[in-house]
């Protein structure tokens, strides 16, 4: 039970938390790494303004709204590093509306460099940046980043099969990223930077594995795709519209600019 909890504890820590929230849940967490048996879920809320949010993990609901407090202050950190505004923001619109086109969904890292990628390929139509295969309804970018919802970032699209197969979908998606390193992707760590291929049609599911399998090493999971949560509006096509810098890049189909990741 130390070992489930000091786990759950490790993955919190890798999220991209700062020294001093880092140090703040590594407390609360050791604080409970003693005791229990069963898995505590507890709504709570950071600020006066701020949301409820429905946080789980591992140990029992004695000091449960403490460590769950800790827990979200520790995500916040990314949010408010890349601009951010935490528990304000307005939630993407997904999927599009009348569309009837197939859906693709990926996950390679973060989102924000992915999104652009694929909205260079002609053929694909309409993308998002959002959550997926977690096990919170409704979350929020502060919550993924505290590594406790199960989430993956993911991108989700939609695509003609006329112009675009999902064949070279995966393709590119192996071509931008490195899918032999497990829960994270360069710097970023954490089990939401995980690499996926999260299928809609038993077809995909079958080509996404012949494509893994021609991948030397390569750890990227492959299952049906869960509900897929459109991210924050401020994430939404993010480098295009000038990322943290406010230099926008493009995302005219066919463009092999560099993808600078965070802006």
């Amino acid at each position: 039970r130390r070992r489930k909890t000091k786990m759950k504890a490790r993955a919190l820590l890798r999220s991209g938390v700062s020294g001093g929230h880092r140090r703040s849940v590594r407390n609360a967490v050791a604080t409970t790494a003693a005791t229990t048996t069963t898995t505590t879920c507890v709504r709570t809320k950071v600020g006066s303004k701020a949301r409820n949010h429905l946080v789980c993990f591992p140990g029992p609901s004695r000091g449960a709204k403490s460590l769950a407090t800790r827990a979200l202050r520790a995500g916040t950190v990314c949010l408010f590093g890349f601009g951010g505004k935490a528990n304000a923001a307005k939630m993407g619109s997904w999927p599009p509306e009348d569309n009837t086109l197939p859906f693709a969904t990926f996950a390679a890292g973060c989102f924000w460099g992915v999104e652009l990628r694929f909205q260079r390929i002609n053929g694909v139509e309409k993308t998002a940046v959002g959550y997926i295969q977690g096990q919170v309804d409704n979350p929020t970018y502060e919550m993924i980043c505290s590594g406790m919802t199960g989430h993956t970032e993911a991108v989700q699209m939609t695509y003609d099969p006329k112009v675009v197969s999902f064949e070279e979908l995966c393709d590119v998606f192996y071509g931008g990223h490195n899918a032999t390193q497990l829960n994270a992707q360069g710097n970023d760590v954490g089990t939401q930077y995980r690499s996926g291929i999260y299928y809609h049609t038993e077809e995909q599911k079958k080509i996404a594995e012949e494509k893994k399998g021609q991948v030397a090493g390569a750890v990227t999971e492959i299952q049906a795709a869960d509900t897929f949560w459109p991210a924050e509006e401020y994430h939404q096509q993010y480098l295009e519209k000038g990322g943290r810098f406010g230099s926008g890049q493009s995302a005219a189909k066919g463009c092999t600019d560099k993808i600078r990741c965070y802006g």
